[in-house]
């Protein structure tokens, strides 16, 4: 049988087929799957951040260019800047790669002006980087070599945690290490190693905190670390027989 004229082939629900010529010639159009890896959206979202001109990224390395050319107030302005914009205090003075990426837009991050970051870092937010103190010396005015922290290159810090230079020393975060959220870092990092912080600890309703509480011990060491004290057994009760005699247990009621 031949096709009827001004017939549309259709399915049993109406619609015509992918492909197929209605009644007009006009064809139905093919579906396109589009197939994308979070790898790839990782990828496009990393290159439209790019073009974003008022990034907190750029401004950062806007601002670390004009402090090397000698622009301090022109540097400074533009952290001002980045820092009414997106809540962070990104140094001029610091050191970093230019693809430096900042995870949240950069809400909270704070970066003191002797810090070199490396190539492929990415911080979180929420994150403080504090060096630049001289070493103490005793009985006059702290001199000498100023802490600084280098972190190397692919190294993620987790949002919340804190790295502090000693005074007068230099910190190293190695190669491809992790810090986690929350992390307390005072001392080098091995290359590809990871930091973890203490786990909370859960206090019940009417449980007696020890002395100078939760904050001072958890700021001494780690909890998961912390050694219970060993418990004492009772003292035996004093025998009253050296003291009285035999008969010292024996009281005489008249």
């Amino acid at each position: 049988m031949g096709t009827r004229v001004g017939y549309d082939q259709a399915d049993e629900r109406g619609v015509r087929p992918a492909g197929v010529a209605g009644a007009g010639g006009e064809r139905a159009p093919r579906e396109r799957k589009v197939d994308m890896s979070a790898k790839s959206l990782a990828t496009l979202r990393h290159r439209l951040t790019k073009l974003w001109l008022l990034s907190p990224e750029k401004l950062w390395l806007i601002s670390i260019a004009l402090e090397r050319r000698g622009l301090r107030i022109a540097a400074w302005a533009v952290k001002q800047l980045n820092t009414i914009l997106y809540h962070n205090s990104l140094a001029p003075g610091a050191s970093v790669s230019p693809d430096i990426r900042l995870g949240h837009r950069s809400h909270g991050i704070v970066v003191h002006r002797s810090v070199k970051i490396g190539r492929g870092v990415k911080i979180w937010h929420n994150v403080t980087l504090t060096a630049g103190r001289p070493a103490r010396r005793e009985g006059g005015r702290a001199s000498g070599p100023r802490a600084e922290i280098v972190i190397e290159d692919w190294v993620k810090i987790g949002s919340g945690a804190v790295v502090i230079a000693p005074r007068g020393e230099r910190l190293r975060i190695g190669r491809g290490a992790r810090i986690g959220a929350g992390a307390i870092v005072t001392q080098d990092v091995p290359a590809g190693a990871t930091v973890v912080s203490p786990p909370a600890r859960v206090l019940l309703a009417g449980q007696a905190e020890e002395p100078g509480g939760v904050q001072a011990e958890q700021a001494s060491e780690p909890v998961a670390f912390r050694e219970q004290p060993e418990a004492r057994a009772p003292a035996p009760p004093r025998s009253r027989e050296g003291e009285h005699g035999e008969n010292a247990g024996h009281r005489h009621i008249p």
